[in-house]
């Protein structure tokens, strides 16, 4: 697994090793242009334009999502990152530190209408992965989403099938979403496959409790 250090040096590279996977339709990154794709599609089909994007990298999905009005809020752990994305989004808020440890404190005060997270979170457990997206729904506007674009399966077979495929190109390392498994601890997760080997959840914001 990367540290920060090494998504600095990875930084200058990503857009391109990530487009080249895409291209070819090969693990990790094959359909990524889609996932980002239908993220944004349904962000900007949606009321309201505060942004807060999870590992947001060098800022290709938030950067598209920026020049059309959104607000967009971030945190990244990679410094180098951070820069990049900068250059791209001059009046974003975009914060550094490791989200495993939790969000900045400037992010954690604000409510926002989308929260997206494309290739970052499979570096969590499946735990903390459910622990971290209801922190997460607690940020949201009522009527907002949560969307995890990733490496993600509908079922554990699914995800066998395509270590397989990979084979020493697979990260035993990373732990990927696995839809059926994740469903029955957060309430209203939807799945939309849009590739062998990702796709789109989605995680509405809690519905308020009835007086």
């Amino acid at each position: 697994m990367l540290d920060d250090k090494g998504f600095d040096l990875w930084a200058d590279g990503y857009d391109r090793s990530v487009g080249l996977s895409d291209e070819t339709g090969t693990y990790p990154f094959a359909g990524y242009r889609a996932v980002l794709g239908e993220i944004y599609r349904r962000v900007l089909a949606a009321p309201g334009r505060e942004v807060l994007d999870i590992g947001f990298g060098t800022g290709t999905l938030t950067a598209a999502l920026y020049a059309h009005g959104c607000r967009i809020f971030g945190q990244d752990f990679s410094p180098r990152m951070i820069e990049l994305a900068r250059e791209k989004m001059p009046g974003a808020v975009l914060c550094q530190g490791d989200f495993s440890q939790g969000l900045a404190e400037e992010l954690t005060r604000r409510r926002y209408d989308a929260i997206v997270a494309t290739y970052s979170l499979h570096h969590l457990t499946d735990a903390r992965k459910i622990a971290f997206l209801r922190e997460l729904q607690g940020l949201l506007n009522a009527g907002g989403c949560i969307y995890v674009g990733d490496v993600a399966f509908a079922t554990r077979a699914e995800l066998a099938a395509c270590a397989r495929q990979a084979g020493d190109a697979w990260d035993a390392d990373e732990i990927y979403f696995v839809y059926d498994e994740l469903r029955p601890s957060l309430l209203g997760l939807r799945f939309t496959p849009l590739f062998p080997c990702a796709g789109l959840l989605e995680l509405p914001a809690r519905e308020k409790e009835p007086f």
